[in-house]
């Protein structure tokens, strides 16, 4: 089985978070990056089937050269190779075809996505490629087990959990559930080592547009001051809660 896992190249959550140009573009400056924890619990599934199948895992990403770390760190947690493809993420449908390319000319059996990136949270990328593919999809996934061609998937719905029966090929948008926190995989030295002499591929992009363009990017509004009134003053507390807050 051959396994292809989309990495997204995302700020750290601990990042302090600004624009530049107007508020029309992230501003990296000091900015520590990782693998989209959607896409990190994807990889820990996709390795445990690469140890329990013989299952080989490749991983890929739309990004420049400075998303390469965190390819190598994809490596050394366990991936088998890596490609890059050569663009910048700067639309959904845009890297979904970068993706699709990539995915048709290896010829993957399984595609894991996150079902979405820490960063711009579109939530799009997987249903694309697979709209674009005609592959199965199954968003949300919470579990997935296969025999042979054979697949049968959980994913999280409204108030509860839904399992599916379907086959390969198949796309899915994992997220936490895929494998639990505790056994996502820390890359050792062992594994570092050996991720630098794993082949990493750098492919040029297709021929596609964007479908749509960032105007600007607004932070959220700042929390107020907190106003701290005495537990024996309930009549201010009464007054602030219904002339200010309005929540009386």
């Amino acid at each position: 089985m051959k396994i292809l896992v989309c990495i997204s190249h995302v700020p750290d959550t601990t990042s302090k978070i600004n624009f530049i140009n107007g508020d029309s573009e992230f501003d990296t400056n000091g900015v520590q990056f990782v693998i989209n924890p959607n896409d990190e619990f994807g990889l820990t599934r996709a390795v445990w089937f690469q140890e329990q199948q013989g299952a080989t895992v490749t991983v890929v990403n739309v990004g420049g050269p400075d998303t390469e770390p965190t390819l190598r760190k994809a490596l050394a947690i366990g991936a088998n190779e890596a490609i890059r493809v050569n663009a910048a993420p700067t639309d959904g449908f845009f890297v979904a075809k970068q993706l699709a390319e990539v995915i048709k000319q290896g010829n993957y059996d399984l595609v894991i996505c996150g079902k979405e990136s820490l960063d711009y949270n579109g939530g799009m990328v997987p249903g694309m490629i697979a709209g674009l593919l005609g592959y199965n999809f199954i968003n949300s996934c919470i579990d997935v087990k296969i025999d042979g061609t054979s697949v049968k998937a959980i994913r999280e719905i409204d108030g509860g959990k839904e399992t599916s029966s379907t086959s390969l090929p198949l796309i899915i948008g994992g997220q936490k559930g895929l494998v639990e926190e505790k056994d996502l995989r820390i890359p050792n030295m062992r594994g570092i080592m050996t991720a630098r002499t794993k082949a990493l591929t750098v492919v040029e992009p297709i021929d596609a547009n964007n479908s749509t363009k960032a105007v600007k990017f607004e932070k959220p509004t700042p929390k107020s001051a907190v106003k701290l009134v005495s537990a024996d003053n309930l009549d201010e507390l009464v007054s602030l809660l219904h002339n200010e807050a309005k929540v009386i």
